[in-house]
């Protein structure tokens, strides 16, 4: 087997593994992004999880983090590869299964074209690693490990709004439906007092703003090109993604997301069609996030783009 056809099959693999994860729980019901906050579960600390040195997971890696602690009753935010905590002087209980997040990276590979000249290509490629939470490990510094549960402090209302007058985005007021209509780059939000708490309204305004950094002039995404007919159902898990990214930078519980229970079917079948379209969902949501922190210059020295993520 030559080696470019091994990287294929890996990446297959892997795509393929976390795939099946997420399809998994969607087909019981449950979305892994909520997971962390729903309240007959003893795990998943509210916030992003953290790698080693205090940055927090981006993309897909949030999610599969976020799920783990909660189905493991995991209370600590940190997570360690093996060689990470034996560096800290510490050690993965014996026993402990750890969970796969993946790396991006690109590689340098030669190739002969049609008139025999070596041509070099980019190419990029997907690897998994093994992680484990430090509530799995013993011995590591005070800091890493917690006690009891953290809970959730919300922020009030006016210091939300203060981060969205810093985007530049406009809001109008509706009747009864919050939306974001891109021919008109305007989101539409009702009255605060039809919903069930300041936290719900901030939430739901995260998410319509998430939408809204798919015009041309901020991100610019469009999944029509790949889709088709289903890009509305990947550009909704996108903003689902997206506000509990941003929800979670911002101190709000992602529990009180939007009820999406009604896209569940379509998002199986596309997930069951395209074992790519969820990595590609979570990817664009983490770059909308990072479009809507560093227009409000909210963006911590924490929150720095850490490339491929690595451990």
């Amino acid at each position: 087997m030559i080696p470019h056809s091994g990287h294929a099959a890996a990446r297959r693999d892997i795509a393929a593994d976390i795939t099946a994860k997420i399809i998994a729980d969607l087909e019981r019901g449950v979305m892994p992004w909520k997971k962390p906050w729903n309240g007959d579960r003893a795990g998943g600390p509210p916030g992003l999880p953290l790698r080693v040195n205090g940055a927090p997971y981006r993309g897909v890696n949030v999610v599969l983090l976020w799920s783990r602690a909660a189905d493991a009753g995991f209370r600590a935010r940190h997570w360690f590869s093996f060689r990470q905590a034996l560096a800290l002087g510490a050690h993965v209980r014996k026993g402990e299964k750890g969970e796969s997040v993946v790396y991006y990276g690109r590689m340098q590979r030669t190739r002969t074209d049609r008139h025999g000249d070596a041509v070099e290509d980019s190419v990029r490629f997907l690897r998994a690693y093994t992680v484990f939470n430090a509530d799995q490990i013993e011995g590591l510094p005070q800091g890493y490990a917690v006690d009891e549960v953290a809970t959730v402090s919300v922020p009030p209302l006016a210091e939300h709004e203060a981060w969205f007058a810093s985007l530049d985005i406009q809001r109008v007021v509706t009747r009864d439906q919050a939306f974001y209509s891109p021919g008109r780059d305007v989101i539409g939000m009702p009255p605060i007092d039809v919903f069930d708490g300041a936290d719900l309204y901030a939430q739901t305004l995260n998410h319509e703003c998430v939408h809204a950094t798919g015009a041309r002039h901020r991100v610019g995404r469009d999944f029509s090109r790949r889709y088709g007919d289903h890009a509305y159902h990947v550009e909704e898990i996108c903003a689902e993604l997206g506000a509990a990214y941003l929800g979670a930078y911002l101190g709000l519980p992602p529990g009180h997301l939007h009820d999406h229970t009604a896209y569940i079917g379509h998002w199986i079948a596309l997930m069951k069609r395209d074992r790519r379209a969820f990595f590609d969902a979570a990817a664009k949501a983490q770059a909308a996030v990072d479009w809507l922190l560093i227009k409000s210059g909210r963006v911590a020295p924490e929150i720095a783009d850490t490339g491929g993520e690595a451990p």
